[in-house]
């Protein structure tokens, strides 16, 4: 487990730019995300070097109709002090995330006949896609309806397992699976909020661990969210930070 890294999570996007210093992700199939459309330092950059990739990738970004720019740091490393100072000056959201990973055997065994888990198949396809759609309109409409797409096909090319949960026979969960070699990564796990704090998030995961008990079960959690202490209760182990900043402009 200890060989787990952030490299062993998932980036939808791809590399269009790559040298020693840093990679750009580009997705035009789906521009308002924003986690498939930024730069990635492999170095920590000068202040001088972050600027000016700042000033290639908001004109680039421009030039695609998109509104943001994003970047992520070198794992395990702070943001140097001239650079977090100018990024607070420059009005940017400044957050990091903490990537976990359990062997399915630790996980502690939950089951409550209430909720049922499945994998998505052509039977509930639709039910998966309305609950995925009603849940990204907070996004707004094109994030919403661009998703849907990328959904839908990697659902017909098989990229991805996708998996909903029904509590009382109301869809009220899901989440996505990225399988690769040694690992299955949970991937936009999510609970309608009138069904969280009912179970529907542990039955999601003991699901997945069932599925993928030969596999190390990796996440990446958002580093300020309570929901990093319910994993840590459920004994996934903390492998490492890493930070990323995000400005939205009108």
């Amino acid at each position: 487990m200890n060989s787990i890294t952030f490299e062993h999570i998932h980036k939808l996007g791809h590399i269009i730019t790559e040298n020693e210093e840093f990679q750009q992700y580009h997705f035009p199939e789906m521009l308002s995300r924003y986690s498939s459309n930024f730069i990635e330092f492999k170095k920590m950059p000068t202040l001088a070097q972050f600027q000016e990739r700042e000033h290639t990738l908001r004109d680039f970004h421009k030039q695609h109709g998109q509104q943001h720019i994003k970047f992520s740091f070198p794992v395990n490393e702070m943001i140097s002090d001239d650079i977090k100072v100018y990024l607070t000056a420059a009005n940017y959201d400044i957050g990091f995330l903490e990537l976990y990973a359990i062997s399915p055997s630790e996980f502690p065994t939950t089951k409550n006949s209430t909720i049922d888990v499945q994998l998505v198949t052509n039977d509930n396809i639709d039910a998966f896609l309305q609950l995925q759609y009603d849940a990204d309109l907070k996004y707004g409409e094109t994030f919403a309806k661009e998703k849907q797409a990328i959904l839908h096909h990697q659902f017909l090319d098989g990229s991805k397992h996708q998996i909903i949960a029904y509590y009382a026979g109301i869809p009220v969960g899901s989440v996505e699976i990225i399988e690769q070699s040694e690992t299955a990564e949970i991937d936009n796990l999510f609970v309608v909020e009138a069904f969280q704090r009912k179970g529907v998030g542990s039955q999601i995961q003991q699901f997945v661990m069932e599925k993928f008990q030969n596999k190390t079960v990796i996440l990446v959690a958002d580093g300020e969210d309570t929901a990093r202490e319910m994993y840590q209760k459920q004994n996934y182990v903390y492998l490492g930070f890493q930070y990323e900043v995000l400005k939205v402009e009108e």
